[in-house]
């Protein structure tokens, strides 16, 4: 498994990293719990030690699987978290002092542990000044209930003023060979900063991983059709010409497609982890598994040019 530094943090994260928003069980359709905890035992024994979580993702069911499975493990993995939404009935993004203090303290106690290792604002809060924000995660740093500080979907200028108060330790934006908005101005501002960057999506909500011919009906508790555009066309027949691209090179390494999209994301300047959700240990190991080798830099160069051909840019 490839490492690097979180930011400026100085705290060393695998290059693949555990997501569980479909742990949360109310977005990615059902799950069984203690496959979902053997999926997260089975991550961090291939040589992943990121989780990344937020209470959001079932209204903190997810936070305590992760409770559950970290038990006893708690000094082996780095996990990161994030705050910022209101889990209650009123919903909606609140950021504000009291929300992160009081916020921080529930995720405390759904994961079962005194400190967690990175706390994100997991979305702007348009209500809330960012410097109040950042105030209390400064203070929730100090106290020793946080190691590092984050922030979720947040552009430069929301960045900027987070870094004008304190150390902003890592960025957490959607960025996939399908979703690469960032590559504009945001990954250089944070490779120019120092700030480290923990990918979600990043193999495009499966897409990627070459699991779907036609688009996924949305039904059930399963929403990501209607979350991510490019299961629509014509974004999703332009994804499959992609694939057909990554097939091609993960059968030369006799690797799963999923692999060649998360190292191409992975290998990305700048790029600290990858975020890959899983519910169920197969899942887990095939996913740390990316980390074990690395595109060259000519497969990087195919891909790239297959993204020109395909999409223009």
């Amino acid at each position: 498994m490839r490492f690097n530094t979180l930011g400026k943090s100085g705290i060393r994260v695998s290059a693949v990293a555990l997501g569980t928003w479909a742990m949360g069980g109310d977005f990615w359709g059902a799950i069984d719990e203690q496959l979902c905890i053997d999926a997260l035992h089975a991550g961090l024994d291939h040589g992943i030690n990121l989780i990344d979580t937020a209470p959001i993702y079932g209204k903190g069911y997810s936070e305590e699987i992760v409770g559950k499975a970290i038990k006893g493990r708690r000094d082996q993995l780095v996990l990161a978290t994030k705050c910022g939404i209101d889990i209650t009935e009123k919903g909606g993004r609140d950021a504000s002092r009291k929300a992160i203090i009081e916020g921080t303290e529930g995720s405390l106690k759904r994961l079962g542990t005194d400190y967690i290792d990175l706390m994100q604002i997991h979305w702007p809060d348009p209500e809330t000044p960012v410097e109040e924000s950042m105030e209390a995660l400064l203070e929730l740093k100090k106290q020793g209930k946080i190691r590092a500080i984050g922030v979720s979907n947040f552009d430069n200028e929301l960045m900027s003023r987070c870094l004008a108060l304190g150390q902003l330790d890592a960025l957490q934006p959607q960025y996939s060979l399908l979703e690469r908005e960032i590559e504009a101005d945001i990954l250089p501002f944070c490779r120019e900063k120092g700030i480290g960057i923990l990918s979600y999506g990043s193999i495009g909500a499966g897409l990627l991983a070459g699991k779907f011919s036609e688009p996924p009906k949305v039904e059930g508790g399963d929403k990501r059709a209607a979350f991510y555009p490019f299961f629509k066309e014509p974004l999703f027949s332009q994804a499959l010409r992609l694939v057909d691209v990554l097939k091609t090179i993960a059968q030369a390494h006799e690797k799963p497609v999923a692999h060649v999209a998360i190292n191409w994301v992975a290998q990305q300047e700048g790029m600290s982890s990858a975020l890959v959700g899983c519910k169920n240990p197969a899942q887990a190991i095939e996913n740390a598994a990316a980390g074990d080798w690395d595109l060259s830099a000519a497969e990087i160069a195919a891909i790239n040019k297959a993204l020109k051909e395909i999409y223009g840019a």
